[in-house]
């Protein structure tokens, strides 16, 4: 389906793990076959990630239809088509992080999602640590890359993916002078090697292209660091070959690939048998209802179905001064609000649509981290009853009450990012949770009427006791106890007119750039 001199890779059984599961680099896996309209329909997209992901990460296509490929598939457990799985390196060689692409079917989607799986061994130095980074394995060549951009980018993470084990990668921001003085840094971006041991610093300059960059680098990379690597591999798949029975895994395979034959004969009969379907429509023969990745009917063995324990919803903020105490106030910390429609207002039951969707997906990354220990800023769910949800949409210039809308906001710091994936699938949303985390992507200016002092807060909670001790000095003629109106009702305090100023001006929105 995709010609050779396509940006999509074309893997075969034979290839995958060398290309695929030995990589160090990110890769999405496409599972298809030729005759599968759906396929078709993905293909112009797909191969228009691909171009863009060129030099960050592989796209890649595996041809389920053919017989050699068949025991692949089916170890992989692919079931429909297409199937979009995101290989990551771990810690172990030939053996990747593998998950399913859950995301919108469309370009932009799915290079989002392949750029937030990329893993970031890129070390953060500051003046503070720096003498104590450069001491730390001082025979080991390091590179430093001098930015004036705030988030690390896709094309440093790869960089130091590549050359994982044999050179330390760092990134110093210009703000770092004493860093950049040391070493004569004047421009941004530059790029320093340290080869190790007494050796000269060695500046770049070259293009700043993958390629360039990469020769560059290699000609300071520690050779034994990757020998090692590749040694204790072939040590270990010896010992593998060497102590398992061979016929084991020939039997396996042949499991694989009967029953993976099983589910494409299955779907492509299902296919075939409705005339009427169009080539963006997939139809299963016992159902008339279209799917986009259809269940082949084939029939497991009887197992017992465990049913998952959903995770705890997060919590609820309904008044307007549990909003303001937790995430609006001048020394509240990062907050994650998921705004309500107004259609959830009194709905009986769980959510539908986008809206249960998204509190699905965030009640699903905050048990994640839970079961982690890690530390997570909360998230909140923000109904239309409290009056501050309308507010902060017209401030925040979002859409109207009608959509779900997730916002990150921090008082302290004055600053909000909104959510614009589009969909609220548990990956989408915790790639934009993460980028939040490590401080990538651009942020707004939270105005500062939306903030409230703790002086404020104060006073609202005794305002009552003040306000009766203020005289009314509007009166021509005092005023007799019992006519006097409680102040609250008359001079309410206005936090969102005339708020304090927040302790610290926001910095700037970071943009990406390549370095």
């Amino acid at each position: 389906m995709y010609s050779k001199n396509s940006a999509v890779l074309q893997v075969d059984a034979k290839n995958y793990n060398k290309l695929i599961s030995k990589s160090n680099q990110v890769s999405i896996v496409e599972f298809y076959a030729p005759w599968c309209g759906h396929c078709q329909n993905l293909k112009p997209k797909y191969e228009k990630a691909a171009k863009s992901l060129k030099d960050l990460a592989q796209v890649a296509a595996v041809d389920c239809d053919n017989e050699e490929n068949k025991p692949l598939c089916g170890s992989l457990g692919i079931k429909g088509f297409p199937t979009l799985k995101i290989v990551k390196p771990s810690k172990k060689p030939g053996k990747p992080i593998i998950e399913d692409y859950q995301g919108q079917r469309e370009a932009a989607n799915i290079i989002e999602a392949v750029k937030g799986a990329i893993p970031n061994n890129v070390k953060r130095v500051t003046d503070k640590i720096l003498s104590e980074w450069l001491k730390n394995e001082n025979s080991t060549a390091k590179a430093i890359f001098f930015s004036d951009k705030g988030p690390t980018s896709a094309m440093t993470k790869v960089l130091a993916n590549e050359f994982l084990g044999q050179i330390n990668v760092a990134q110093i921001r210009d703000k770092e002078q004493e860093a950049s003085k040391m070493f004569g840094v004047l421009e941004y971006p530059t790029i320093v090697v340290l080869p190790g041991g007494t050796q000269e610093p060695v500046v770049y300059d070259g293009a700043f292209t993958k390629a360039a960059m990469k020769d560059f680098l290699s000609q300071h990379a520690s050779p034994s660091a990757a020998q090692k690597i590749k040694e204790k591999v072939k040590e270990k798949a010896q010992k593998v070959m060497g102590t398992d029975d061979k016929a084991e895994p020939v039997k396996a395979a042949e499991e694989d690939a009967s029953s993976f034959s099983s589910v494409s004969s299955s779907q492509q009969a299902s296919e075939a048998s409705s005339a009427a379907a169009s080539a963006t429509e997939e139809t299963l023969s016992d159902d008339s209802q279209p799917t986009e990745s259809p269940e082949p009917a084939v029939t497991p063995e009887a197992k017992p179905i465990a049913v998952p324990t959903p995770p705890e919803s997060i919590p609820s903020l309904k008044g307007r001064e549990d909003l303001q105490a937790k995430c609006l106030g001048e020394k509240t910390s990062t907050c994650v609000l998921a705004l309500l429609p107004a259609a959830a207002e009194g709905s009986q039951g769980g959510l539908e649509g986008s809206s249960g969707t998204a509190l699905a997906s965030l009640a699903e990354i905050a048990e994640k981290h839970r079961e982690r220990k890690g530390n997570l800023f909360p998230f909140f769910s923000v109904p239309t009853s409290n009056a501050l949800s309308g507010i902060l949409r017209e401030s925040l210039k979002l859409d109207s009450d009608q959509e779900i809308e997730l916002v990150a906001v921090n008082g302290r710091r004055g600053w909000f990012r909104r959510y614009e994936g589009g969909q609220f699938d548990s990956l989408s949303v915790e790639t934009w949770i993460d980028n939040i985390r490590f401080g990538e992507g651009s942020k707004g200016r939270l105005p500062e009427s939306l903030l409230i002092s703790e002086q404020t807060t104060s006073e609202q909670a005794d305002g009552e006791t003040t306000a009766s001790e203020e005289p009314n000095t509007t009166s021509e003629e005092p005023s007799t106890p019992s006519e006097e109106p409680s102040a609250p009702s008359e001079e309410p305090s206005a936090p969102s007119e005339e708020p304090s100023a927040p302790s610290e001006e926001p910095s700037a929105a970071p943009t990406h750039g390549e370095l």
